[in-house]
């Protein structure tokens, strides 16, 4: 999983692959920052799903892009966005 600006921390807890889909018809800013040494922001178009790698103990928070500014719009932790794996496998 590429992470663009800055590679997870190796020595702190889990890391997990997790999924968040903006369901509204706006852009969205997603933002992790509360793991020590390491930012996470990526902006979300309409619709756009978006898989990303993150520490079980991340918070992700969600942002709506107003006209000069953003909004905090409700706060996930990343444990509860985890990608069931088992979801995608075949039978």
């Amino acid at each position: 999983m590429n992470q663009f600006l800055q590679p997870l921390p190796d020595k702190c807890g889990r890391h997990i692959l997790c999924s968040y889909k903006n369901k509204t018809s706006t852009g969205q800013i997603i933002r992790i920052t509360n793991i020590p040494n390491w930012y996470f922001e990526r902006v979300i178009c309409p619709g756009e799903l978006l898989l990303f790698e993150a520490l079980s103990e991340a918070v992700l928070e969600i942002y709506s892009s107003e006209e000069a500014t953003a909004i905090l719009r409700d706060r996930f932790l990343c444990d509860w966005l985890k990608v069931n794996h088992t979801a995608y496998v075949n039978t």
